[in-house]
């Protein structure tokens, strides 16, 4: 049998490569003359005096290196980075903070502070470039109501991500409750020409959901907070100054897409699915696979996610007789914690496949863009059909290892975690399947 959990790790590698944001950006943004040509835009830079940089996400440090490498060096940039991790180089003029996620700390509250502070001072010749991430609601926060603190932001947030409720509906709620999120910064930069660039790990047409949306308008209401609420019984698990501040119906409705702030703001998609699945194509077509893609399982229940790759994976296989081939799926699984272990939906979900796949010419690699899986060192893991058998040699049971949320011990144990250290990007989770004929 040929070395395809190799190959898999391989096309992954490549695929990180590809989208590299520096990279990305070159390819994307470029000046002729006075001109900053965008996709399908472009601001004449004679008319600016001030240029802003508001930087929020994983990927922060590599936007905020790719956008001053290209800027043209009289564009002297004043700013504010908030990301998980601390900046390699940083850039001089801005300021860095090493914010908390998924819970915010100190410098999530202080990042925020800063980045109102600092965008008060904008007028209608300043240009403020929002460089938006994965990673970001939790990056930067402050609340409109004056009398929480942060322990109340972090209750609420521990409270939103422990309560069951999908990603919509948590951010449904931090959108309400914030001075940063949906829309809000844009109404903090009044006058200004607002650029927004964004490398996200959102559902295609859900970009307002990237980091809470807070250059975008925002399509939830007060009404939905409430239903949200009230559905996942958070009022019990909230802090007493939210209580008093839903108590006293203070919640303001966040900006619509009629709002005067937006009518000077663009939005531009620098990395999406579309450039995760080309990428992944293109190396995966490079190692001899046909290779297709797939992002019909987002949001699925991990064993139905499993079932139907490898379903697709099989009649695709059937269709090319005597060929090798390759499915390259994108989005995030539901992968419940069950247990106590280490790990997260990555490995799990191959670690779900591990019996399906045993004693067959298939190999199966999951794992998070960021570099991330759950509360493990690991971006995701991978397996073949020899997997199961070498497994059983070390005396670890599958069904064991997956019922207790310890996928990451599992495959440690057997060297198929795959470990990366943070990437400094965040598209969508990579699942890539190959089969032999």
């Amino acid at each position: 049998m040929a070395n395809q959990k190799e190959i898999a790790r391989q096309i992954f590698q490549q695929t990180l490569d590809t989208i590299r944001i520096p990279r990305v950006m070159e390819c994307k943004l470029r000046f002729t003359k006075n001109q900053l040509i965008l996709p399908e835009t472009s601001v004449d830079l004679s008319l600016i005096e001030n240029f802003f940089v508001i930087a929020i996400g994983k990927a922060a440090h590599p936007m905020v290196d790719g956008l001053a490498a290209i800027l043209p060096t009289n564009c002297k940039m004043r700013g504010v980075v908030s990301a998980p991790t601390k900046a390699a180089n940083p850039v001089p003029g801005l300021e860095y903070f090493v914010s908390g996620h998924p819970i915010p700390n100190a410098d999530s509250w202080r990042s925020a502070e800063a980045i109102l502070d600092l965008l008060r001072l904008s007028n209608e010749r300043t240009l403020v470039f929002f460089l938006l991430s994965g990673g970001g609601s939790a990056l930067v926060e402050v609340p409109l109501d004056p009398a929480m603190r942060l322990e109340d932001v972090q209750a609420l947030n521990l409270a939103l991500v422990t309560c069951g409720a999908p990603i919509d509906a948590i951010n449904t709620v931090r959108k309400h409750l914030s001075a940063i999120k949906g829309g809000r910064l844009a109404i903090a930069a009044g006058q200004a020409q607002k650029i927004t660039l964004a490398v996200t790990d959102v559902p295609v047409g859900k970009e307002w959901a990237l980091a809470s949306g807070p250059t975008l308008p925002d399509p939830t209401t007060v009404e939905d907070v409430h239903r949200v609420f009230t559905q996942y019984d958070l009022r019990k698990k909230c802090p007493a100054t939210l209580s008093r501040w839903l108590d006293a119906q203070s919640m303001p409705e966040t900006p619509k897409e009629s709002h005067v702030a937006f009518t000077n703001a663009q939005f531009v998609l620098l990395l999406g699915m579309h450039d995760l699945f080309h990428a992944a194509h293109h190396a995966a077509e490079a190692h001899g696979y046909g290779a297709r893609c797939d992002n019909t399982t987002d949001d699925w229940p991990i064993e139905e996610a499993v079932d139907s790759l490898l379903a697709q994976l099989e009649e695709w296989k059937h269709e090319n007789p005597g060929q090798r081939v390759a499915l390259i799926a994108d989005g995030e699984v539901a992968s419940p914690v069950t247990g106590q272990g280490i790990g997260g939906r990555n490995s799990a979900f191959v670690l779900a496949c591990v019996k399906k796949i045993a004693g067959r010419k298939i190999a199966v690699l999951s794992a998070g863009t960021d570099g991330i899986d759950g509360n493990s060192l690991a971006a995701g893991a991978v397996a073949d059909g020899n997997t199961l058998s070498r497994a059983r040699a070390g005396s670890l049971d599958p069904a064991s290892y997956f019922q207790e949320s310890d996928a990451y011990t599992f495959f440690n144990a057997i060297e198929d975690a795959i470990v990366t250290g943070p990437t400094n990007n965040n598209l969508r989770d990579l699942r890539i399947l190959l089969a032999e004929p």
